[in-house]
């Protein structure tokens, strides 16, 4: 059940948004989640989780040039983590999983707060305030450069991990996989412009991830977006110099 404000206030101010109320016997976590704020919170944490897996995936490809036997070994040792404690595979089979879910779930929640804003807007119930320093390009393509993330990830899975987009896949190749792929010049392009993308998500998302947890203090603002900047540029920079380097044979 849902209590809203219809139309403009008699005092002038912007109506507060839908309140969801508890349902009596409900599970609370569900109801958490079914809320505006609820879903704010699920896209900040896993949006910090995908950020992690964006910074170590990004660092671990680094090897690539230090030449075909250490990023075969390091690709190797990735399925030996946890050992002996834990069987082969299995924690990296857990980080598969939980990232799995991650994505899943800042997606759906994405998905969830533009239904909500959009039945608010629909009804007249209230019109969000717009952080206009954080308001620009970035925020404004969210959307279509999440979509463009998705397709990019799909077809990464499809080219490096599954190989049926890659006819010179072998298994266990990391290294021959990875320059095999990238030396086909549309391929290049495509990683070129997803991560391009992607940083401009990036940059948004790392931004408003600090306002959905209510880490938003008008002194610290400005130190908000150079760390914003910062972590963007440094993944865009470190993944589009992959194809970029070895289209120009440093990486061989």
């Amino acid at each position: 059940m849902q209590t809203q404000v219809d139309g403009p206030s008699p005092t002038g101010r912007t109506p507060v948004p839908p309140i969801r109320k508890r349902r009596k016997g409900g599970n609370f976590l569900v109801d958490f989640y079914g809320s505006a704020v609820g879903k704010k919170y699920v896209m900040a944490v896993t949006g910090i989780m995908l950020l992690g897996f964006i910074l170590f995936h990004m660092i671990g490809n680094l090897h690539l040039y230090e030449g075909a036997e250490r990023t075969n070994h390091y690709a190797e040792g990735l399925r030996d983590l946890g050992e002996p404690v834990l069987s082969r595979t299995v924690l990296l089979w857990g980080a598969r999983l939980g990232l799995i879910g991650a994505f899943f779930f800042h997606i759906h929640s994405a998905y969830g707060l533009t239904r909500i804003n959009q039945k608010a807007r629909a009804q007249g119930g209230y019109t969000q305030d717009r952080d206009y320093v954080a308001a620009n390009f970035a925020s404004r393509t969210m959307r279509w450069t999440g979509v463009i993330v998705g397709l990019y990830l799909i077809f990464h899975l499809l080219d490096l991990t599954w190989g049926t987009a890659n006819p010179d896949f072998v298994r266990g190749e990391v290294y021959g996989n990875l320059v095999a792929s990238f030396q086909r010049v549309p391929v290049a392009i495509v990683y070129v412009i997803a991560n391009l993308a992607l940083g401009v998500h990036i940059f948004h998302g790392t931004w408003s991830m600090f306002q959905s947890l209510g880490l938003n203090n008008p002194k610290f603002n400005h130190l908000r977006r150079l760390f914003a900047a910062g972590f963007a540029t440094l993944i865009t920079v470190g993944n589009v110099a992959f194809p970029i380097m070895v289209q120009i044979g440093v990486i061989d």
